[in-house]
């Protein structure tokens, strides 16, 4: 009988302990590996997939190309070895060649050729010995050229100002003169989002999500330890953000190494350790080596178990799963190689305290943690975090009032994103309050007229559409979280609000499980988790009643689980002022154990008053000249 092939998602990583510096190694080894065999005949261009981004097909496959070089440079300047590194040497020589005929074009404004620049300037700042003396006299010519034409392109205002900083990192390595009144504008303008207490802003927006440890602090730490003499007090500005940036970003991080599903960008998954280990690479013991070895080194190994490449163990878009639902117009096969970041202290030599140390849990923490900056209200439950979130703006890149602009996140349970604009019936509206005026079309909170925060609430004024204003406080009450809503409207609407999406895996042996929309709840319990929402009457005016429900959204909508169950409360409302809240958990259930009744006790009118002029105006919100 002919033997068949599986065509289930692989992990190269799989059974990859990262207990070790080899153990990081092969797994470079392992990501990389794959990719040879979509290389062109030039070896310029990997082409990982059919998908497309909103970006031209040389520039995705030049992702394809580069940013593996986020692993393997560091893997290389640490004395490792990669069988088939010349494939990839090549590919910059005939990428680079304008006579060449898998010419990558040249970089121009705001293009992603510019993003994938920054991957080359590491690896020439890390190991130039393979990646510019492997090359011959035409091929550095040509790559010079095409590096200094990108320090003449305008970058997004926001993180891409670094891709100019890494650029010139690598030029300055390899002996190339350049402009470096640029990069001292780049690093000005970078400094300018500084929002204190270790925070930056990604540019001038309200947003401040994983860009922030992946991306602001990742290549602040690289410049702190690379860049020149001369800007040593810049550097040093850098790592005084990060130490004080460590303990607080911390939070995003479960016991078992899941990190915080939050906002865009999320197909980078493994970049989330980047911090911690460019931290190392840094030489910067912002928290005890321990403790950075195992928020590190536990990331890892989450991610080495989630079902994340194709058969061919490429890794795929999406995030736990391949999900193409979730991605932004700017992913493209080759976007979540950015993954790599995660590599940074294989630069490093094995008796390097990040490497010798014992991975350690972090230090007691208190049960709700304020982060006024991001605009988040943290509290954990057998380990897994829960944020309460609000003030962010939401960019404009696909989904993006499910990544920002729902009222909480898990590391356990994610987060579901509408594949559907008019499935009001059947959205999963995991986590925010969705209104509709036909029954079809959903609307959200996607930003916020004001958005404040206290040492365990939260406080916004919305509006999901015209002539409809919202304010909705949330309070952590740990592992429970309590929501109040006020509701102001001009027009009959339809509400539905949802709890945790929970995992749907049908038992095989034995009966489908049942799900309870009982009197006020809502709830799902599966054979690990439970997962419900409870009605309550605000202590408002004009409290009304909602009707329970556990819904099965379409499939592919929830980040981590591919099929969901999620309980949610309905309600239909008239012209008026009208009030209503809920109390929501989610969290494991050990065998036998009975779920948690649901709290009692509510917070005043006067405390909600209060809240409206009192805490602090979320920082990220509050920005100069709003």
């Amino acid at each position: 009988m002919k033997d068949l092939v599986s065509n289930a998602p692989a992990n190269p990583m799989a059974g990859n302990p990262f207990a070790t510096r080899a153990d990081a190694a092969r797994a470079v080894v392992d990501l990389a590996t794959p990719l040879l065999a979509a290389a062109s005949p030039g070896c310029a261009r990997i082409t990982l997939g059919a998908t497309g981004a909103h970006f031209h097909v040389a520039a995705a496959d030049l992702e394809g190309l580069v940013r593996p070089f986020w692993g393997l440079a560091p893997l290389l300047a640490g004395g490792g070895r990669f069988d088939g590194i010349e494939t990839f040497v090549t590919g910059l020589e005939n990428g680079a060649d304008p006579e060449h005929p898998e010419y990558w074009g040249p970089v121009t404004d705001r293009d992603q050729r510019m993003v994938e620049s920054a991957a080359i300037g590491y690896a020439l700042a890390l190991a130039p010995e393979v990646f510019w003396d492997g090359m011959s006299q035409r091929g550095r010519d040509c790559l010079r050229d095409w590096l200094l034409n990108s320090l003449q392109q305008t970058p997004a205002p926001n993180n891409w100002n670094f891709f100019h900083v890494l650029v010139s990192l690598g030029l300055s390595r390899v002996g190339v003169d350049h402009d470096l009144s640029i990069i001292a504008a780049n690093l000005d303008r970078l400094e300018g989002w500084d929002m204190g207490n270790g925070w930056y802003r990604d540019g001038s927006q309200r947003q401040a999500d994983h860009y922030i440890p992946f991306a602001m602090h990742f290549y602040g730490l690289i410049y702190a330890q690379y860049g020149p003499e001369a800007d040593s007090a810049r550097r040093d500005r850098f790592r005084e953000r990060a130490r004080a940036f460590a303990p607080q970003i911390a939070h995003w991080y479960a016991a078992d190494g899941a990190a915080l599903p939050y906002g865009r960008s999320l197909t980078y998954r493994f970049a989330h350790a980047g911090f911690w280990g460019t931290l190392a690479l840094a030489d910067e013991e912002a928290l005890p080596w321990g403790e950075i070895r195992g928020l590190w080194a536990r990331n890892l190994r989450w991610w080495s178990t989630q079902p994340i490449a194709d058969p061919r163990g490429v890794l795929s878009i999406g995030y736990g799963y391949p999900q193409l639902s979730m991605a932004e117009r700017y992913n493209s096969p080759g976007s979540p190689y950015w993954a790599m970041k995660a590599f940074a202290p294989l630069a490093l030599p094995e008796d390097h305290p990040f490497w010798t140390a014992e991975e350690t849990a972090p230090a007691p923490r208190p049960q709700v943690v304020s982060l006024p900056e991001p605009g988040m209200v943290k509290f954990e439950h057998k380990g897994d975090v829960t944020v309460l979130a609000g003030g962010q703006q939401s960019p404009t890149f696909g989904r993006t009032a499910e990544k920002y602009n729902k009222f909480a996140y898990s590391t356990r349970y994610g987060f579901s994103t509408e594949t559907e604009g008019r499935a009001f019936a059947n959205g999963p509206f995991d986590n925010m309050l969705a209104f509709s005026e036909d029954g079809e079309l959903a609307m959200v909170r996607c930003r916020e007229s004001m958005a404040r925060i206290g040492a365990d609430w939260l406080y916004s004024a919305w509006s999901p559409m015209p002539e409809v204003e919202v304010e909705t406080w949330l309070l952590a009450r740990a592992p429970w979280h309590l929501r109040l809503h006020r509701i102001v409207t001009a027009r009959p609407v339809d509400t539905v609000e949802g709890g945790f999406a929970l995992r749907r895996d049908d038992p095989t042996p034995g009966p489908a499980l049942v799900p309870e929309a009982t009197g006020t709840l809502a709830r799902m319990v599966t054979a690990g988790d439970v997962s419900c929402i409870a009605d309550v009457a605000a202590p408002l005016a004009g409290a009304r009643a909602r009707t329970p429900r556990v819904i099965a959204p379409e499939p592919n909508t929830n980040l981590i689980a591919p099929r969901t169950w999620v309980p949610q409360l309905t309600c239909a409302l008239e012209p008026g002022a009208w009030s209503f809240g809920a109390w929501v958990f989610a969290g494991q259930l050990a065998e036998g154990e009975t779920p948690p009744e649901v709290p009692v006790g509510l917070p005043s009118a006067e405390d909600l008053a209060a809240m409206r002029e009192g805490g602090q105006v979320i920082r990220v919100w509050d920005l100069p000249g709003a």
